[in-house]
């Protein structure tokens, strides 16, 4: 049987706690195709350009997982109503479910943040976040984490990045790892991504760094180290980032000016910005970096959801 689904987009977007980010333009507005285990009065969804369908891949079209916490999972039609079996404990959940282009669709069930004890969790020391310990902070607190394991580790977030992208660089050999990821800011790259690829440039984002434990984003907080103590990085919505087309580990020359400088830095900066006028629920941070002897240059960018520019 097919159906539209209006009603149980609703009551997706209303479920407490879940984290994705809604579609609003009908050029994005993206269908699943049926699961391969589904509830005997499941909705069947179809491809039709005339349905109104699941908004759940985001402004881009190319998000490839929902996430939330698994008393908040448990409330989603997507999985309450249609798939048998499910079930939504921490973890990443394939579900069989599978985009118009054939992609699978994951569920992040997160460990909630209230069951952190300590600053370690499974042996991976997370640290502390200012407010844990009765510093002021702007900033809410994670909803949760999501557990990434050896064998998880490449799970599609999207069509072009990874949870292993996000992951804080250090404890190398230490699994689980904890992630703290905001879909808006994968929705918000890959809208970069694309705008990189309209004006005719390499849309090969690298993340040099993403998600950042407090305890490793506290090693590089000085004033002249240019790490914020309360870094976005901490609550999963920022990232730096730079392109990376000829695979060389470093930013390519975008101005075609033929060296790579901080003026390429400000090239992908500017798209960033041109997607922010485009997609104004996305704005947040853009800052502009040089190369050191470690890095060349690069772009941080975050969804905070206010305006900021360095």
């Amino acid at each position: 049987m097919q159906r539209t689904w209006i009603g149980r987009a609703r009551h997706v977007a209303a479920a407490v706690g879940i984290s994705f980010v809604v579609a609003l333009s009908s050029a994005a507005l993206v269908g699943m195709s049926a699961p391969r285990h589904v509830a005997s009065d499941a909705v069947v969804l179809g491809d039709s350009a005339d349905a109104v369908l699941p908004r759940l891949l985001g402004r881009s079209g190319k998000l490839r997982a929902i996430q939330g916490t698994p008393d908040a999972i448990r409330e989603l039609p997507v999985v309450s109503a249609v798939f048998e079996g499910v079930d939504p404990t921490p973890g990443v959940h394939d579900l069989g479910l599978t985009t118009p282009d054939g992609q699978s669709f994951f569920v992040l069930a997160l460990i909630p943040f209230e069951t952190k004890r300590g600053a370690t969790m499974a042996g991976y020391n997370i640290g502390y976040w200012p407010s844990e310990r009765g510093r002021p902070s702007r900033y809410a607190l994670p909803e949760g984490f999501i557990e990434v394991t050896a064998e998880n580790q490449n799970t599609p977030l999207s069509d072009h990045f990874r949870l292993a992208d996000f992951l804080t660089k250090d404890q190398r050999q230490v699994w689980p790892k904890m992630l703290v990821i905001q879909p808006r800011l994968i929705d918000k790259l890959e809208l970069i991504a694309s705008e990189l690829e309209r004006q005719g440039k390499p849309s090969t984002l690298r993340v040099m760094s993403g998600f950042r434990t407090p305890q490793y984003n506290a090693r590089g907080t000085c004033r002249r180290c240019g790490r914020a103590k309360d870094s976005r990085h901490m609550y999963g919505d920022a990232a730096d980032v730079f392109v990376d087309g000829d695979g060389d580990g470093r930013m390519d020359d975008l101005n075609g000016d033929g060296r790579v400088t901080i003026a390429d830095a400000r090239f992908l900066a500017a798209v960033a910005d041109r997607v922010e006028a485009e997609h104004p629920d996305l704005i947040g941070g853009i800052g502009i970096y040089k190369s050191t002897s470690a890095h060349g240059p690069f772009v941080h960018v975050d969804a905070r959801g206010s305006v900021a520019r360095w």
